[in-house]
């Protein structure tokens, strides 16, 4: 128990009498400060809650991403495997090309030429053998005189004709024939078919690569 002198303006000093025991003041005390610690023990393990939840959201977050980024490489090195694949097929067939061009890039597609040819033949002119020879182009090669530059090959031709000018009408349609060049005759001799008289001539051409079917050579920018 206390006593306390009250005093106010005016009004005489009244004594304010504590009844409370000092005791009991103490533990009203002591039981607020407990009060205060719960609080901040309370509002400590709501913030560490708070926290934990949220590094446990962000590991999850992270684990989710690097199992899709996982898949995600999965996936490419699949697709890479296919592409892988589909290279070497490429490579395979591109290759292929290669070999048939090397073979059948000198290729003379003769059934064509000589179908053109036969729209030139005069109509006093037969052809009776034809002959030809293909040789690879030699570009190192010493041209022969009388020669036709980048030959690849020559033709043959025995014809029979009525006259000698059919004949030199004959060598004219071999020089406009493309893939022809040079035409000449190195023979002929006069002869009698029942009645008639004829000439049998033995005629050549050289051949050009104008003749080449170039079917099988890569066109430019392809």
């Amino acid at each position: 128990m206390s006593t306390q002198t009250v005093q106010t303006a005016g009004v005489a000093a009244m004594p304010r009498v504590n009844l409370m025991p000092p005791e009991i003041a103490e533990a009203e005390r002591f039981r607020r400060l407990q009060l205060a610690m719960g609080g901040a023990v309370v509002l400590s393990a709501v913030v560490v809650g708070f926290l934990y939840h949220n590094a446990k959201s962000g590991i999850s977050s992270a684990q989710a991403e690097l199992a899709t980024a996982q898949q995600q490489q999965t996936s490419l090195n699949a697709k890479l495997q296919d592409l892988s694949s589909v290279s070497q097929t490429y490579d395979s067939v591109h290759a292929k090309q290669v070999l048939l061009q090397q073979a059948m890039g000198q290729e003379v597609r003769w059934s064509y030429v000589l179908n053109d040819l036969s729209f030139r033949i005069p109509s006093n002119v037969w052809l009776t053998a034809v002959q030809a020879e293909e040789t690879a182009a030699d570009p190192a090669a010493t041209l022969q005189p009388g020669g036709t530059p980048g030959a690849i090959g020559s033709v043959l031709f025995n014809v029979t004709a009525y006259k000698h000018n059919d004949v030199a009408t004959w060598l004219d349609s071999l020089a406009k024939e493309k893939g022809f060049a040079n035409p000449s005759f190195s023979s002929s001799n006069e002869t009698v078919i029942g009645t008639r008289g004829v000439v049998s001539a033995t005629t050549s051409t050289d051949l050009t690569s104008d003749a080449l079917s170039n079917r099988y050579t890569p066109k430019a920018g392809s």
